[in-house]
């Protein structure tokens, strides 16, 4: 089980810190990944970080803004977003993936098959 929190709403140009939290799994065998879904657009993975945390991918409309990082210790992990746009808005969500532990772009294309997606946490950027 996943569950996201630290969404809200912001104006254009600020920041927010997501958190997932996971249970239910042996945290430090599975890399951890963030996918966003705008309305009415399918779900899309923008970062992922390898179980050590020493890998971190992310795909180009985040890249230089967003920051992904982890707590293996508290099994929670985390997206720093900056310079929000509001081509941002979207409900956020994270997955886990123990396929490609060392996370990477074959990690984040395996979260696709992610069976226990949580709520999300919605995140909405105003102009």
């Amino acid at each position: 089980q996943v569950v996201e929190s630290g969404g809200g709403s912001v104006q254009a140009g600020g920041s927010l810190r997501l958190s997932c939290t996971a249970s239910g799994l042996k945290f430090d065998d599975y890399s951890m990944g963030w996918f966003r879904q705008a309305p009415g657009k399918e779900r899309e993975g923008i970062s992922v970080i390898s179980w050590r945390g020493d890998t971190k991918y992310y795909v180009d409309s985040v890249k230089g803004r967003f920051t992904i990082s982890r707590d293996n210790a508290k099994n929670t992990v985390y997206l720093e977003m900056s310079s929000l746009r509001p081509e941002d808005t979207a409900t956020y969500y994270c997955a886990a993936d123990r396929r490609f532990p060392g996370g990477g772009i074959q990690s984040l294309r395996a979260m696709a098959d992610f069976r226990f997606w949580g709520q999300g946490t919605q995140v909405t950027v105003s102009s």
